[in-house]
C-alpha cells in the first residue's frame, strides 16, 4: 500500500508531543492565531516538530523531521489575553518536505508512521505500569483529555513525556517504532527519579 502524502501546517516547539499524550498551549502569535482558527474551522491538526536549531519566536528555526500530529480537543481565552489551547497527540509523522508561508508559517508535506502495535507490558516491566497509575492523578488536570490505557506504548509515552529527560532523548524515544524497546530505554531513569 502506498503511503498517503498529506499537507499539515506545522509548528516548531521546544518539546516533544507524544501519540496519545497532552500539549497545552498559549497562543499569541498572529500566524499561530491563523493555523489554529483554520485548524478549528476544518477539524484538522497540525504536526508538532521538536525544535533542533534557533528558537520559537525565530524567523527561522530548524527541527526534527519526524513528530506527532496534535488535535485540538479544547480553548479558552486566558486571563492575560493569550487564547490557551488543550490538544492531544495524534499519529506520529515524518516531514519530507518543509517551506514558510508568506505570513512565517511552516508547513510541509508529510506522511503517518505507523502506530506502534499494541502489545501488553511485560511483567518484568510491570513496575513501569505502577508508576505511571501512581504519578497520572498528581499530574494536574492537564492529563484531563487523555485516554487511559495500560499497553506498553501508552505506558512508554507516559513516562517519556513525564520523565525529566533532555529533549534529544525525548526525541529519540519518540522515533523508536517498539514499544518494549521503549519500556527498556526508559528503566534505567524511572529507576534514578524513583531513588
Amino acid at each position: 500500500m502506498k503511503e498517503q502524502v498529506r499537507e499539515l501546517p506545522l509548528f516548531p516547539l521546544n518539546t516533544v508531543l507524544f501519540p496519545g499524550g497532552p500539549l497545552p498551549l498559549k497562543i499569541f502569535e498572529p500566524r499561530y492565531l491563523d493555523m489554529i482558527s483554520r485548524c478549528l474551522r476544518e477539524q484538522a491538526g497540525f504536526a508538532v516538530v521538536l525544535i533542533t536549531e534557533g528558537d520559537e519566536t525565530a524567523a527561522t528555526a530548524s527541527f526534527a523531521a519526524i513528530g506527532t500530529e496534535a488535535s485540538i480537543v479544547d480553548f479558552d481565552r486566558l486571563e492575560d489575553g493569550l487564547l490557551g489551547i488543550s490538544c492531544i497527540g495524534r499519529e506520529r509523522v515524518r516531514v519530507l518536505e518543509a517551506w514558510r508561508e508568506a505570513d512565517g508559517l511552516n508547513r510541509g508535506r508529510v506522511i503517518a508512521i505507523a502506530a506502534d502495535p499494541v502489545l501488553p507490558v511485560p511483567t518484568a516491566q510491570a513496575w513501569l505500569g505502577e508508576v505511571v497509575r501512581r504519578v497520572l492523578p498528581d499530574a494536574s488536570d492537564v492529563y484531563r483529555h487523555v485516554e487511559l490505557r495500560g499497553d506498553a506504548a501508552w505506558v512508554g509515552n507516559r513516562l517519556a513525556e513525564m520523565l525529566p529527560l533532555s529533549l534529544t532523548d525525548k526525541q529519540a524515544l519518540l522515533e523508536l517504532t517498539d514499544p518494549l524497546e521503549r519500556l527498556t530505554a526508559l528503566e534505567p531513569a524511572v529507576s534514578r527519579a524513583e531513588s
